[in-house]
């Protein structure tokens, strides 16, 4: 679950002024909040204490989350091969397809499951060690997970939460998703089109079943599942998948999944 440290450090960046200390250049840019350049820099300086962007993460329990995960990604794959209309796709088409949507997928999952886990910093190497191996490091650092990936991800599972779905709504849902015209380079684009529409008609008529009272959920439902696709291939892969797959390639281990009886 979540720590009551990491939710003060989500409404820290997401910009609590009340949360940063006071200084006197703080005070003197927000003197006046009818100064649109005051208002201008004192954004800008609360921005600058945000560090989540450079904050490196792992998991607080990689042992018991990995394998949950694990768990997580079988289930989509094997919702992915159960589709006869997808796997009747050009192989082309349904490589396209896993290579685009198997993050979207994947935290659909861990939403339906109610999936929650705790990070931890990375600690920093000494200043000399990346004065010397900077140059050798900076790739690697990159992938590393940030806070800020945490968060985006967080949120987009507490919009789907919120909506407190079905398990038909996640089902359409993830075949909405799964035929994703907007995949470049597919050769059944319009069937895969027309696939997408039909997933999202039956979403609504079961939404329409299970509440009549709310016209606007379909639109929520569809928001909140549009949240998925910001979240980044290299987050979910080096969060929950390198402890246990170390430089094994994820596409190349997802195509096995897939395509190897």
């Amino acid at each position: 679950m979540f720590s009551v440290e990491e939710d003060i450090a989500d409404r820290a960046c997401s910009g609590y002024q009340d949360q940063h200390p006071h200084t006197i250049l703080y005070n003197i840019l927000c003197w006046r909040d009818s100064d649109p350049l005051n208002d201008e820099a004192s954004s800008y300086l609360v921005s600058q204490t945000c560090h989540c962007k450079q904050r490196k993460v792992r998991l607080k329990d990689p042992t018991a989350t990995c394998q949950v995960a694990s768990s997580v990604l079988i289930k989509t794959v094997c919702f992915m091969r159960s589709l006869p209309s997808f796997s009747q796709l050009p192989l082309g088409d349904q490589s396209a397809l896993l290579t685009h949507c198997w993050v979207p997928l994947f935290v659909l999952g861990l939403a339906q499951e109610r999936i929650m886990f705790e990070v931890t910093d990375v600690p920093n190497p000494s200043i000399l060690r990346q004065i010397l191996l900077r140059p050798g490091l900076s790739e690697k650092e990159a992938d590393q997970p940030t806070l800020a990936g945490v968060h985006r991800l967080r949120a987009c599972l507490y919009q789907l939460w919120d909506l407190d779905l079905s398990p038909q709504e996640y089902a359409y849902l993830r075949g909405a998703t799964l035929f994703n015209p907007a995949v470049r380079g597919l050769s059944a684009m319009l069937l895969i089109e027309g696939l997408q529409q039909e997933a999202q008609r039956a979403l609504q008529e079961v939404i329409q079943l299970l509440h009549p009272e709310d016209a606007s959920r379909f639109r929520h439902v569809s928001l909140a599942a549009s949240t998925t696709q910001n979240v980044s291939h290299s987050l979910i892969t080096e969060l929950f998948f390198k402890p246990v797959i170390g430089n094994t390639n994820m596409l190349h281990l997802l195509t096995d999944m897939l395509f190897v009886q």
